[in-house]
């Protein structure tokens, strides 16, 4: 039988702090249990149960953590950026069909009157008055019950085949495609992070990552409290506050993606006692690439090594890492497979042989139990996406002797901003609605923290007039911030490749950015 989220949570001891927070009281693994089997019963209560889709709206804290987790043990979970705008919420919500929306208490978040002119139930997530971190009830905004659906009836606990987690992934076209994770999916990956990490009942990891992202949830939160680990919960990242939450929490790891690695660097001078005072078993870092330099900067700040992982929201987060020492992390790699099976592809399907030449370079592929079955209604993305029972994963590398994998680019247009993965071509919709704009195409360009950056070309309508920053704002007021270009290039025509097509890869390369 394979595990469920329950089999999982059931690790930590009773009395064990297993949730916890900045000036919080901890919540203990018994009450984070009788929490989640509590918010089943309510959703079930409420006509709500396994499989139909309860969207989460909520600010990054202890909350969004087990009410994710109570939610994905029992119903999908969806948990959405907080920071979208309502055009975006009405998609998501839309596209997902959400049978309700839980929000804290008193937000004010766009995504509540866009539930309300969709007809999704709203739900408010409520904090009793000195409750330790993570305890919550859900209060229906209308206070009654609704006609429970045939789900709700059989409620309870999730089965490991039905979807507890559905997120989207930004497509190629412009159209994001649903990914749903089934509870088997959530299981298999939180435990082979927490196999690669060995978390034991003595670790406590500080979260920064926001928690409406793969890396945050299963990495961040899922895996640790699969050994019994303890989680500290912040409010997301905040570099000024790092470190004092470092004193409070006494961590003995956390994951990041690149950018707040780098920003904790900056501030690492000045901190030292705290950083002395706080020894660490090792940092993780996963969501985009990290420079082999900063890697040696942390491991010289921590004393500590620096694990390098690789993930995508369709393997429910982790495919490759570094190992831990003793054995060797490789730099400039992300290490070997960790969970799936991983392999690399030549464009005519077969398998290539190890090796780091460019004849062993090829699509780096992925099967196993923590990978998605398929994207939801898009037959077409699953005919592409899948090859003869493997996952591509849109990644181009090489596999060495040892099983080290190294990414050598992107097969995909997708823009990868600091591990925030934007559809161009969404960028290029939104552009297009503008009066002045004629064409436009958006494409990656090389940025020196984050990976990539958004930017575009644009060709104005004969006649009318437009500046970057007026361009800027119009993205912005429909999009959230890490979608807006942060460079628009304005020109006669849209540069084109040599047959005449419209080609984003290399772009940047080809106009001298970066």
């Amino acid at each position: 039988m394979q595990p469920t989220l329950k089999d999982l949570l059931a690790t930590g001891a009773a009395a064990a702090p297993a949730i916890s927070a900045p000036s919080r009281s901890p919540l203990s693994f018994g009450a984070l249990r009788q929490l989640i089997g509590d918010t089943i019963a309510r959703l079930n209560g409420l006509g709500i149960g396994r499989n139909d889709r309860v969207a989460i709206v909520l600010a990054n804290g202890p909350e969004m953590a087990t009410c994710f987790m109570a939610c994905a043990s029992g119903v999908a979970s969806a948990p959405l950026n907080p920071a979208y705008r309502a055009d975006e919420f009405e998609f998501y919500l839309s596209d997902l069909n959400a049978k309700a929306l839980i929000v804290e208490q008193g937000s004010a978040s766009p995504a509540i009157e866009v539930a309300r002119k969709l007809g999704v139930r709203l739900v408010d997530l409520v904090v009793p008055d000195g409750a330790p971190a993570g305890l919550f009830v859900l209060q229906p905004r209308d206070g009654g019950a609704a006609a429970p659906s045939a789900a709700a009836a059989a409620g309870g606990f999730a089965r490991p085949d039905d979807v507890s987690m559905v997120l989207h992934t930004s497509g190629t076209t412009s159209r994001p495609k649903i990914v749903p994770l089934s509870q088997a999916n959530l299981a298999a990956s939180a435990s082979n992070i927490r196999n690669t990490l060995r978390f034991s009942a003595q670790d406590c990891g500080l979260n920064i990552m926001p928690l409406f992202h793969i890396h945050g949830l299963i990495a961040g939160v899922l895996a640790p409290l699969a050994a019994g680990s303890q989680v500290f919960c912040t409010p997301g990242f905040n570099a000024l506050k790092f470190f004092a939450w470092m004193d409070e929490a006494h961590p003995t790891w956390y994951t990041a993606v690149p950018t707040m690695h780098q920003a904790i660097v900056s501030r690492a001078p000045k901190n030292t006692e705290i950083i002395e005072r706080n020894p660490l078993r090792f940092l993780r870092s996963s969501s985009s690439s990290m420079p082999p330099q900063v890697i040696k900067e942390l491991e010289d700040i921590f004393h500590a090594p620096l694990i390098e992982a690789y993930g995508m929201t369709e393997a429910t987060h982790q495919m490759a890492s570094n190992p831990l020492p003793p054995a060797v992390r490789k730099p400039g790699t992300v290490g070997l497979a960790a969970g799936p099976e991983v392999a690399i592809m030549a464009a005519d399907g077969t398998l290539l042989p190890r090796g780091s030449g460019v004849e062993n370079t090829g699509e780096i592929v992925i099967r196993g139990a923590n990978v998605t079955a398929g994207y939801e209604s898009n037959p077409k993305a699953n005919e592409e996406g899948f090859r003869n029972g493997w996952f591509r994963t849109g990644d181009q590398g090489v596999m060495d002797a040892d099983g080290y994998i190294s990414i050598t680019g992107r097969l995909k247009e997708i823009i990868n901003r600091g591990g925030e993965k934007v559809s161009p071509r969404e960028v290029d919709e939104i552009l297009m609605d503008h009066p002045a704009v004629a064409q436009v195409v958006c494409f990656g360009m090389p940025h020196p923290k984050l990976g990539e950056e958004v930017a575009a070309v644009v060709v104005l309508r004969e006649g009318r007039q437009a500046s970057e920053r007026e361009l800027q704002t119009f993205v912005g007021s429909r999009a959230a911030d890490y979608k807006v270009p942060k460079k628009i290039l304005f020109m006669d025509e849209i540069p084109k490749g040599a047959t005449g097509k419209l080609q984003r890869i290399g772009l940047a390369q080809k106009l001298g950015l970066g």
